[in-house]
């Protein structure tokens, strides 16, 4: 009786102990959770009001947002740092409020589960704990005053300053936990005799896709800071950051992802430290010392286009080192592998180039580049567009190898020494890229009455592939495979007979098959798979087992 007395003090002991923890951990993480917003000595812009001067055109004073005929959204900012995120706020509302709504339901898609929503808000805090501390107090301030026109639906996430924050860290966040699967952009520049008339033109595909609604209302942004230089961004609402962008000096950055490891916990964000480069940096050495004085937690290569110095280098940079690559030819690419003496002889980094498709896409653009005496804008356009593999081979539509993949949020285009940039309409790169003179934009004093901005003279066609069958086919093709991955009965045979050329078709029908125990289908559709152009080894290497599995299945 003593005994099991002493048995169940012990497991009386241990349960309190396992709940003491909990509820400590618990503790730990909520405060954890807790990112208070900086202190602002001055938030009189918060009582500014927004006027309408026509349907859907703001302007609070110099500041305006409109939308163009093109579809883009189009928006001018001044002022201290948390006035122009006020004002950033209140001008492009809606789209603040309903990029959130578009982002949470893709996050919903990838997990349904509430359970793990709520381990994955924790999971976030906790990552993010040191985020603030990585954040300069100028941006920390302008996230705040756009934080203010955040929609209040999602405070059971965190206050509205912590989640935007938090959205800023949400590119290196993706692209460290996926980095074995790492969809690339691709980006290049040509200058001296490579170029028509000798002129810097940088081109890039920024493909970072979070569903189809994130990416359609795109937001150019002109900035005109108290303090550096005034830029423009592509970008969406609540968001600060640069992954593409040019500013008044010629100096224009974008950025491509690198392998990485996984971090233990943030720093700065990439997207501001190539935001802090376009206000403060004219050429390549100050972009350099910019980029050296930043911690970051995910490896990012960093084209910078420079006027001044009439060429585009890459600086490369990990979470512990920092390099620079320069061409020896008027002109260089940048994929998603390092290409610096340091940098590229790294472990992580030739796993990349033997596993990932950033190799052929690079080879694919020296081929491109090889077939042109001399790069214009349009033709960087084309190459940009390009669909085909190596040797012009049909590739399938949608292969991560292609400098095309059909899924860019955006294609950009940058004439430095000109202050000229091109932006794509939608979708992704097919639709017109409209022509912005920043010159003229940052000459203006305000927005009078609606009108379009951009050069309507300098407009770039759309594609001609958007008129084609196989552009319907692409479409149909997406909706099945959509259909398909929410768990709905499909023909999946039409996968393959709508897209023949691309290999992750017949693997879609592969898997189709193979969940409904045809193992013979299945393996047909996984061995044509492996005759075609696969985009990486862990897909070579899934496909492989596939089909060894399908055999085993057949035979029990």
């Amino acid at each position: 009786m003593h005994k099991k007395k002493w048995y169940k003090r012990w497991w009386f002991i241990l349960l309190a102990g396992i709940v003491i923890l909990f509820i400590s951990g618990a503790i730990y993480l909520y405060y954890v959770a807790i990112v208070y917003p900086p202190k602002v000595p001055d938030t009189t812009s918060l009582t500014l009001e927004r006027k309408e001067i026509s349907p859907g055109v703001y302007t609070i004073g110099e500041n305006w947002f409109r939308k163009s005929n093109s579809g883009l959204f189009e928006m001018y900012t001044s002022g201290k740092p948390f006035e122009r995120g006020a004002i950033n706020g209140k001008l492009s509302k809606e789209l603040v409020q309903r990029q959130e709504d578009h982002f949470n339901e893709q996050i919903r898609k990838m997990i349904p589960s509430d359970f793990y929503l709520h381990f994955l808000k924790y999971f976030v805090a906790w990552f993010n704990r040191d985020l603030a501390e990585n954040v300069t107090e100028e941006d920390k301030e302008e996230i705040y005053g756009i934080s203010t026109s955040a929609s209040e639906k999602y405070e059971y996430i965190g206050s509205n300053y912590q989640r935007i924050l938090n959205y800023h860290a949400a590119h290196d966040i993706g692209h460290a936990l996926q980095s074995m699967a790492l969809v690339g952009c691709t980006s290049f520049a040509t200058w001296g005799k490579k170029s028509v008339d000798g002129t810097l033109i940088a081109g890039r595909n920024f493909d970072f896709y979070v569903g189809d609604e994130f990416a359609q209302d795109k937001i150019v942004a002109f900035e005109n800071p108290d303090h550096g230089y005034r830029f423009m961004t592509v970008t969406w609402g609540g968001f600060i950051g640069a992954v593409s962008g040019m500013n008044e000096k010629g100096l224009a950055v974008t950025i491509n992802a690198a392998k990485s490891g996984i971090p233990s916990a943030s720093a700065t964000p990439v997207s501001l430290v190539a935001r802090e480069i376009l206000q403060y940096a004219k050429n390549i050495a100050e972009a350099y010392a910019i980029a050296g004085k930043r911690k970051m937690f995910v490896s990012e290569s960093f084209l910078i286009s420079s006027a001044s110095d009439h060429k585009a280098a890459i600086i490369e940079k990990t979470p512990d080192s920092l390099s620079i690559y320069e061409s020896e030819q008027d002109y260089i690419i940048c994929a998603n592998h390092f290409q610096s003496k340091e940098l590229g002889v790294s472990e992580p980094n030739r796993e990349q180039m033997q596993n990932s498709a950033s190799v052929y896409r690079y080879n694919r653009v020296v081929e491109l580049l090889k077939q042109v005496d001399t790069n214009t804008v349009d033709r960087t356009v084309s190459i940009l567009r390009n669909q085909q593999g190596i040797g012009n081979a049909d590739i399938g539509m949608g292969n991560e190898k292609a400098v095309n993949q059909l899924i860019a949020h955006h294609s950009i285009v940058f004439e430095p020494e000109k202050l000229k940039v091109w932006v794509s309409t939608s979708p992704w790169q097919l639709g017109p890229f409209v022509c912005y003179d920043l010159q003229k934009v940052f000459a203006m004093h305000g927005l009078k009455a609606d009108r379009e901005i951009a050069e309507d003279s300098l407009t770039i066609p759309a594609d001609s592939f958007l008129t084609t069958i196989q552009y319907q086919h692409f479409v149909r093709f997406r909706e099945l495979k959509e259909r398909m991955r929410s768990g709905q009965d499909i023909d999946a045979d039409s996968l393959v007979i709508l897209n023949p050329g691309y290999y992750h078709a017949y693997v879609l029908a592969g898997d189709y098959w193979f969940k409904r125990n045809d193992f013979q289908k299945s393996q047909s559709y996984y061995e044509k798979a492996q005759t075609l152009v696969i985009a990486t080894k862990k897909e070579e290497m899934y496909i492989a087992a596939q089909i060894d599995l399908c055999k085993k299945k057949k035979q029990s």
